[in-house]
Formats: C-alpha cells, sequence, structure tokens
C-alpha cells in the first residue's frame, strides 16, 4: 500500500511515462475513493501527487488498468496528494 507519499519505495510524484507492459506501477483511474489524488503538472512535480507526463527518462513508469491495480488514482485540478 501507500504510506509516505510512496509505493514500493517508488515516490509518488515527478516524471511519468505511460507504457503497455513492464510498468512500475499499475494505475486505475476512478471517481471516487482514490488512493492518490493527482495533479498534472508541466514542471516541478515535487510534492505528493504531482504528475509531469515525459516520455523519457521518467521517475516511474506506469499502465494503466482496469482491475487489479496496484493503486487508484483520481485527476484533480487542486489539492493532489492523499
Amino acid at each position: 500500500m501507500i504510506s509516505n507519499c510512496e509505493f514500493n519505495g517508488i515516490k509518488l510524484y515527478g516524471k511519468v511515462e505511460v507504457v503497455t507492459s513492464f510498468a512500475d506501477i499499475k494505475v486505475q483511474v476512478v471517481d471516487s475513493f482514490p488512493d492518490l489524488k493527482v495533479k498534472k503538472v508541466t514542471s516541478f512535480a515535487d510534492s505528493c501527487g504531482e504528475w509531469e507526463f515525459v516520455n523519457s527518462f521518467p521517475d516511474f513508469k506506469i499502465e494503466y488498468v482496469d482491475s487489479f491495480p496496484d493503486i487508484k488514482i483520481q485527476f484533480v485540478d487542486s489539492f493532489p496528494g492523499m
């Protein structure tokens, strides 16, 4: 589970790459009761829940899934985090 804005030692903020296989974290997008609220940012993703989407050199990789996620996220415009 998530503790201190980390999942299995991976900090849940920073540069994120979306992949279809070999992801560090499997993510399900939900409308309610998320494990983490995520705000998309274009730079300085240095607070819990702030993700900057990149195509190379990510801090971690995610894969979108419909079932059996590692974590559930909800995209928000403000107040990201746990």
